[in-house]
């Protein structure tokens, strides 16, 4: 009696922690045969608790991995970035032949991404740097993602990835960034733009809170109102879930209990370095980072609070009671368009830097559902971008600038009651700070660079023949 061959598997998944098992047994439901390795093969058991149908195999040893997959081999690696992804990718090389495929599904530093894309080529191998975003939830249901690598490798492994993505009213949130790390570099700007989303919500709760006394339920119900608006997103409607969660010990709002100490994984630091390096502002990513390392110094903030005195005797008038909800609604939904402009612009630069051409309204789109920062700004910006795909500044967009105009008075005048009141906004306020910036004819920087030439001869340009070259004078 002859035993039949089982068919090769035509997509295969390296690593099963959270996020490879999820992608796992996403690509499985979809109709593909998966197969699957993990260094730990009882977390194979893990699949199969969480429902792995038949067609999803684990394999105990990589060479049986490698050759139960079809020609050419897709195989997606869901590892900690740095080296272990180096690590498994030296184990794979000699297991594959030319024209197979692998791509790196975690948040790698895209100039790895880079170096490993190029090495892969010399030996006839394809590798894509796929960033993916949505969590554990969206890589099980559909997450966003963001391929970067050789267009005739993505044609390769689009079916899968379009199988598994999100979808929105826009069509299927997955697209080719652009060569070699564009998607990693796309996505790590993504995790910047959630940093300062985030900051700008624990802002607003924080002002809300403190300045006005509302609840945590309270708070839950006004942004529930906010998120039938213009003001719609994830991280909005996360939010409210989280502020509505009770405390099973106390029964008091579980938020409220939680210690006021963020962590980070890194890819908010490695934006705010990269813009850096190619000249680009991103204050309200920065500030967002700065936030959460403050954040870290919990001992010294309390000892500090007993010696740097709050401000005393202060508090709202009639008016701001009245107003501060509906300011501070406007102020967190102009500070957004202000980040993500950064984000973007960010974005752009790179792009520009690296030949990638990628296209700014595909990512607004691909973003529309699956992600963390997807929100309803995004049509807008998407418009925005198809319209002008060169757009200097998401905030000079026809359908955005006038929109700012409109907002900036209350966005004012929510910075101004934090800062009287001693409640820090460093988010509110960069944004505001960038967006008074950018519309300023007239900055300072005439007596910088002035100061520049009388201390060190660093020359400057003169205002009436800025064409004219470089020149130094004498201060004294």
């Amino acid at each position: 009696m002859s035993t039949k061959t089982p068919p090769l598997a035509q997509f295969g998944v390296v690593g099963m922690g959270v996020m490879g098992q999820s992608l796992a047994l996403n690509v499985a439901d979809r109709g593909f045969r998966v197969a699957v390795w993990d260094i730990e093969p009882k977390r194979f058991e893990d699949l199969r608790h969480k429902g792995a149908p038949p067609s999803l195999q684990g394999h105990a040893a990589l060479e049986d991995f490698v050759g139960a997959l079809e020609r050419p081999r897709r195989i997606l690696m869901m590892v900690t970035a740095g080296a272990p992804v180096d690590s498994v990718m030296e184990r794979l090389a000699p297991l594959l032949a030319p024209g197979d495929i692998v791509l790196d599904g975690g948040n790698s530093w895209f100039q790895d991404t880079r170096r490993r894309e190029a090495a892969w080529k010399q030996k006839g191998l394809h590798f894509l740097g796929v960033g993916v975003s949505g969590g554990e939830e969206g890589a099980r249901h559909g997450p966003s993602l963001m391929p970067g690598g050789p267009a005739e490798a993505y044609a390769l492994v689009r079916p899968v990835l379009e199988a598994i993505a999100a979808r929105s009213e826009e069509g299927v949130c997955v697209t080719h960034v652009g060569p070699d790390g564009a998607g990693h570099f796309v996505k790590m700007v993504h995790n910047g733009i959630e940093y300062a989303d985030m900051q700008l919500l624990a802002e607003t709760y924080d002002l809300l809170r403190r300045g006005l006394g509302m609840s945590a339920d309270a708070l839950a119900g006004l942004f529930e109102q906010w998120n039938q608006g213009i003001a719609e997103s994830f991280l909005l409607e996360t939010t409210i879930r989280v502020l509505r969660k009770k405390d099973a010990e106390t029964g008091k709002p579980l938020v409220e209990q939680v210690l006021d100490k963020a962590g980070q994984k890194g890819t908010g630091k490695w934006t705010v370095q990269v813009a850096l390096d190619l000249g680009v502002s991103v204050p309200s990513i920065a500030g967002a980072l700065d936030a959460r390392n403050l954040s870290s110094l919990k001992d010294e903030r309390v000892a500090a609070g007993r010696v740097l005195a709050a401000p005393q005797g202060e508090a709202l008038s009639a008016e701001e009671k009245a107003n501060l909800a509906a300011w501070a609604h406007d102020a967190l939904y102009a500070a957004r368009v202000a980040t993500y402009a950064q984000g973007l612009r960010l974005i752009q630069a790179a792009s520009q830097e690296y030949k990638w051409n990628v296209s700014l309204s595909e990512m607004a789109r691909i973003w529309r559902a699956g992600c963390i920062i997807r929100a309803r700004l995004l049509t807008p910006l998407r418009e925005a971008f198809e319209k002008t795909p060169d757009l200097k500044n998401l905030m000079v967009a026809d359908g955005l600038a006038p929109v700012l105009g409109k907002m900036a008075p209350a966005w004012r005048r929510t910075v101004g009651v934090a800062t009287r009141l001693g409640i820090p906004v460093p988010v509110l306020g960069a944004s505001l700070a960038y967006f008074d910036s950018y519309r300023s004819p007239e900055l300072p920087q005439n007596l910088t660079q002035a100061q520049r030439d009388a201390f060190g001869a660093h020359t400057y340009q003169r205002r009436d023949r800025p064409d004219a070259g470089f020149i130094h004078s004498d201060w004294s």
